[in-house]
């Protein structure tokens, strides 16, 4: 049998791995931060035709195209209704949305979690936990936290709700970096759920025990809300509806085409 690596190299080798680990992480963070900071103002968007400035409509589920005519039938190929923007994807992503507000209150306001034993009953809210594992030295864990539980899903909302707004004022400002902030919403979705994991773990760990019991309290049912109302309310907003401003200007046709310049009360 080989002989183990010596301590030291053993040390080496870990963090030279937490330090390639590091670095990725800026490298993927510095990625994400120049994609948002593009400047649109630089590279004009350009006029590309369009499924709906060709007549066309495009399925959903299998990507088929399909001539306008036919929206609102089943696909030839798959069989899902055709249409060309999600049905009623305002009016829906707003409702899930409002609800997330609300509800986020109370999962940051009502414990988390709830420990019984013999000294007697601690409750925990999200914000407490975090400063307990930071006063215990837990630094990094009281980072991650509090950026996937309270950061994340507040940033997720503001993000959902200014592209809402700009759906809703049919703005042209920077339209590449607002599809790239759907799509940073879809990235870090998955990462709201990292407390209700730890409370189920710490749950089913410490429920083996005589001593003490976890029980998750009323603020993890929450949070456990909120987290899926913006789930659904990311799947629910159409990206597509923010370029259809851009794509109605673009088909207007130039007041300078035409030679004349009719004044506004010559009706």
């Amino acid at each position: 049998m080989s002989a183990p690596p010596p301590p030291q190299q053993s040390r080496r080798d870990r963090a030279a791995a937490r330090q390639a680990a590091l670095r990725r992480s800026r490298e993927l963070a510095a990625g994400v931060v120049a994609g948002l900071a593009d400047d649109d103002e630089r590279v004009p968007i350009p006029n590309v035709p369009t499924a709906t400035s060709m007549g066309l409509v495009s399925c959903h589920a299998c990507d088929a195209v399909s001539p306008r005519e036919l929206e609102g039938t089943p696909c030839p190929r798959c069989g899902a209704t055709l249409h060309r923007r999600k049905t009623d994807s305002l009016a829906r992503t707003w409702a899930f949305l409002l609800a997330a507000f609300i509800l986020y209150i109370p999962a940051n306001v009502l414990p988390i979690m709830v420990t019984q034993s013999i000294l007697g009953t601690q409750e925990d809210t999200i914000m407490s936990g975090v400063i307990y594992l930071w006063v215990t030295g837990s630094h990094l864990l009281a980072i991650v936290v509090l950026i996937a539980s309270i950061v994340v899903p507040l940033l997720k909302m503001m993000i959902l709700t200014f592209l809402l707004l700009s759906v809703h004022f049919r703005s042209t400002w920077r339209l590449r970096q607002q599809t790239r902030l759907y799509t940073l919403v879809e990235l870090i979705g998955r990462w709201s759920m990292l407390d209700i994991f730890v409370v189920a773990l710490l749950a089913a760990l410490v429920r083996a025990g005589a001593l003490a019991t976890v029980i998750p309290g009323s603020g993890a049912a929450a949070f456990g809300m909120v987290v899926v109302l913006t789930m659904l309310a990311s799947l629910s907003f159409d990206p597509r509806l923010l370029w259809d401003a851009h794509d109605a200007r673009a088909t207007l046709p130039s007041p300078t085409s035409s030679g004349s310049h009719p004044h506004p009360n010559d009706a």
